[in-house]
């Protein structure tokens, strides 16, 4: 049990940081992934299911939470991790990604923004202080500052005005979050594809001594030469003793480029929404169940994972499931693709400590590259 928030590098293999972040309901083995459960679920998937694939922490989306159930009757229910049965750490997004994609529907401006809901077109307003309020009702252990994040490519006055409020509104969530011992406020940099304003950003949210600093503006359109240029750009800023997050990235190959650069936590909806359109993704890269390869193939996904998923069921079974529409197939696929991630984070954690992080990079891309390759 631990009563505050900490950080401790453990190991380092090139850039590559091996760490734990230890707060009262758990430890998180760094590099991390999260799994995204929006609306308090991580979709197809028991949340036993998600802790038994080696998560430590997941994600909840303050938008979404905000307009069903609502977060007052969340925090009248017991919080968040009483409500959806996850003891564990929980970090909350302040729902500035989910804003900005309702586009037409919001207005903003320096006090905060205000849009209508997409479920109801019912009219709220959310600031800086109301989101961090939020995050405090649901009782996230990690709750990001509300960011204004700008979809790629943009104009550069666009970017840097958008930059310069968010870094307003980081200054407003650290007074709103006060001191909360045991959890932690993130700032996130901004700055879409310009590194001087990436650079400035960064800059500016250290100031602010915060107990971790999140990457966010990016998986916005942009390709990954650019975002990992960002992240070059970037981190040298950023405090080492301090955990890093890259927001809402990525495909499995993201992940370890973004390692290797010294990236310590991640989440994304790739694995379950990609589980349930039908593609899995392997040790030997991706596999799109629907192909008709699949359909006599009695060989599993992955005859050497942990995870029954992976192991027990055929993909001729799960190319009927995927290809007749039946629930089970996106399940099956959903955790498939949760435990590869998790099994990709555990050998990414033990090869830093072993000081051969190289060699497993290298090893990984090679057997992606090779392919999923057809039986003789």
């Amino acid at each position: 049990m631990h009563e505050n928030f900490t950080f401790t590098v453990k190991a380092t293999s090139g850039g590559a940081r091996l760490g734990e972040v230890a707060m009262p309901r758990g430890v998180i083995r760094t590099p991390a992934f999260m799994p995204v459960g929006t609306v308090g679920t991580v979709k197809a998937m028991y949340l036993d299911q998600v802790r038994e694939a080696g998560a430590d922490i997941i994600l909840g989306n303050t938008y979404h939470l905000m307009l069903r159930p609502g977060p007052e009757r969340v925090a009248r229910l017991g919080g968040l991790h009483e409500l959806i049965r996850w003891p564990h750490p929980i970090l909350t997004d302040s729902g500035g990604f989910q804003v900005m994609s309702l586009s037409g529907l919001r207005k903003l401006d320096e006090k905060g923004v205000t849009f209508k809901s997409h479920v109801d077109g019912s009219l709220h307003h959310m600031s800086p202080e109301r989101s961090i309020e939020i995050q405090g009702l649901l009782d996230s252990d990690i709750q990001m500052q509300l960011d204004e994040c700008v979809g790629l490519p943009a104009e550069r006055k666009e970017i840097e005005r958008a930059m310069e409020m968010s870094l307003r509104w980081a200054e407003r969530c650290r007074v709103a979050f006060g001191e909360q011992p045991g959890k932690a406020m993130f700032g996130i940099v901004q700055g879409g594809d310009q590194p001087d304003l990436r650079i400035r950003s960064a800059e500016g949210l250290k100031e602010l001594d915060l107990k971790g600093y999140a990457v966010g503006g990016l998986a916005v359109g942009e390709p990954q030469d650019v975002m990992l240029a960002m992240l070059d750009t970037t981190l040298p800023v950023l405090p080492t003793e301090k955990p890093r997050y890259l927001m809402g990235v990525g495909t499995p190959d993201d992940i370890l480029k973004s390692v290797a650069r010294g990236i310590d936590m991640f989440d994304c909806v790739m694995p379950t929404r990609s589980g349930r359109h039908g593609l899995a993704f392997t040790r030997r890269g991706r596999v799109n169940i629907r192909n008709a390869r699949h359909a006599e193939d009695m060989r599993p996904l992955d005859e050497q994972s942990n995870c029954p998923a992976s192991r027990d069921y055929s993909r001729a079974y799960l190319h009927h499931l995927v290809r007749s529409n039946e629930a089970l197939g996106g399940m099956l696929l959903s955790w498939h693709n949760l435990a590869y991630y998790q099994e990709l984070m555990q050998g990414i954690r033990k090869s830093i400590e072993e000081g051969r992080f190289p060699d497993f990079y290298a090893e990984t891309i090679e057997m992606w590259a090779k392919g999923d390759i057809d039986p003789v």
